[in-house]
């Protein structure tokens, strides 16, 4: 009698509850041998390659690609062949997978289940494993892990080390996030000159495709798990709105003025499920916004007296460690549960970056030691690889506190939100040239208005008005 095994999604690594299907590496009734990648998954940060658990012919596929599969819940089901190199039974794999017989209930290790205590750790300690490769259970003893960090604050992950590696699909090398990238970008992989090593499909290779339009994807190219779901009623409808939209007019068919719809009118845009990074950004601000009590304070910084050309961010950065230095209690975090906190003698600077994916709050590790050249050089590196989304996990997580640079685009004041454990964060808006009063008439100065918002919670208002202080006082001194 054959066995079968049905294979759970892993936790990945990022302690959220799912992943989106990126692209399969095998279809149903394939043979597949143990540690081949099975699929190639994308959660907040990455996309991950998942190898087989078993050595044998795939028998079912849960989902195409752009599917959001739930963690601990059917990924792939097997028929597990006997003459095939397995894995011993305890084995540890380097994920934690979860799996069973088809009759087996449908949680497995990974799973998120409901827990009293499902909170963020925030610690310099690294995380405990059993000895059967399993997360220590919490409340254990080295049940705590390392704060793991996550696209806008923190978040719990597994200590399993992976890695990627380009794999070979339809004839063309390119990594797991270089397909991802050309998928997004309207790239057809196999009409890109690689310039890698060994022939590999490179990220500035499908960037130069995409500007260059040489390698367009073709209308009918989705990918194959898309392509094996029929939409047979799909077109019909959609044909239907755009003649209703055609028919459209300011004017009724008697000539007067069209009322606008009332309220309750069925909306035309059709929903869409948020998924990698976006969701994870979802979650992490509901969860700041349930557990900060955030207060917001507002001033000028006057840049008049700066001489010459000078780097805003860098001097942005080098005041926030003045300030720091002055008041630690805002550069630090707060465990609301335990009533504690911990003030850090270094400062690590979380810089939000913002994409089209969704926004990235990677560290500047010990800004307090670097120059203006090497906070440049710092930031330049970290934008580099958030675009790229090669940036490790590590990069993404303990900041003590944080920097949004938003009036690069526009806007004067904000509230920005504080995630935890952080205390504080920093809001620079645009740069003006107001009119100030000054002894004997008035002056145009440049100016940039700052937002701090604080957890009331961990520190008073007298000490976060020092802090602004702080921070003014030193942007404007002249160099």
């Amino acid at each position: 009698m054959s066995q079968k095994k049905t294979f759970l999604l892993p936790d990945l690594g990022e302690g959220l509850p799912d992943a989106t299907i990126v692209e399969w590496h095998v279809k149903e009734g394939d043979t597949i041998r143990l540690d081949d990648n099975l699929v190639s998954m994308e959660t907040a940060k990455a996309v991950v390659d998942v190898p087989s658990p078993v050595s044998g012919k795939v028998l079912r596929l849960s989902g195409a690609a752009g599917d959001v599969i739930i963690t601990g819940k059917m990924l792939a089901e097997f028929e597990i062949d006997p003459s095939m190199p397995q894995r011993a039974e305890g084995q540890d794999t380097g994920h934690h997978h979860g799996g069973g017989h088809a009759d087996d209930d449908d949680r497995g290790v990974g799973s998120q289940d409901p827990m009293p205590d499902d909170r963020v750790v925030a610690s310099q300690d690294g995380g405990a494993l059993e000895h059967d490769g399993a997360p220590a259970p919490k409340g254990e003893a080295g049940g705590e892990r390392s704060d793991a960090g996550t696209v806008v604050g923190a978040m719990q992950s597994s200590d399993a080390i992976r890695s990627e590696q380009a794999t070979s699909i339809g004839g063309v090398k390119a990594m797991p996030a270089v397909r991802a990238l050309a998928r997004k970008m309207g790239v057809d992989l196999s009409r890109v000159q690689p310039s890698g090593a060994d022939g590999v499909v490179t990220m500035n290779d499908v960037k130069q495709a995409a500007a260059n339009g040489t390698a367009k994807a073709q209308a009918g190219g989705a990918s194959r798990g898309a392509a094996s779901q029929p939409m047979p009623q799909a077109a019909a409808p959609q044909q239907s709105q755009q003649a209703q939209q055609a028919q459209r007019t300011t004017m009724s068919q008697g000539g007067k003025p069209m009322r606008t719809q009332p309220p309750g009118a069925a909306a035309t845009g059709q929903p869409e499920q948020l998924k990698g990074v976006r969701r994870n950004m979802a979650r992490v601000m509901a969860d700041a916004h349930s557990k900060v009590v955030p207060t917001t304070l507002v001033d000028d910084a006057d840049l008049h007296a700066w001489i010459g050309k000078q780097d805003i961010t860098a001097r942005l950065v080098r005041a926030i460690v003045a300030a720091c230095k002055a008041v630690p209690a805002l550069n630090a975090w707060f465990d609301g549960d335990n009533l504690s906190r911990t003030m850090h003698p270094h400062v690590d600077i979380g810089i939000a970056v913002d994409t089209d994916d969704g926004l990235f709050v990677p560290a500047l590790r010990n800004a307090d030691m670097l120059d203006g050249a090497g906070i440049r050089a710092g930031i330049q590196r970290l934008r580099t690889q958030v675009e790229s989304r090669t940036i490790p996990p590590s990069e993404l997580s303990g900041y003590t506190i944080s920097l949004s640079n938003f009036g690069m685009f526009a806007g004067r004041y904000a509230t920005p939100v504080v995630v935890p454990p952080c205390v504080a964060i920093v809001g620079a808006g645009k740069l003006s040239h107001d009119v100030v009063a000054v002894m004997g008439g008035i002056e145009v100065h440049r100016r940039m208005p700052i937002s701090l918002t604080f957890d009331h919670r961990a520190c008073t208002g007298g000490e976060a008005a020092r802090f602004l202080k702080a921070l003014l006082d030193d942007m404007g001194l002249p160099q």
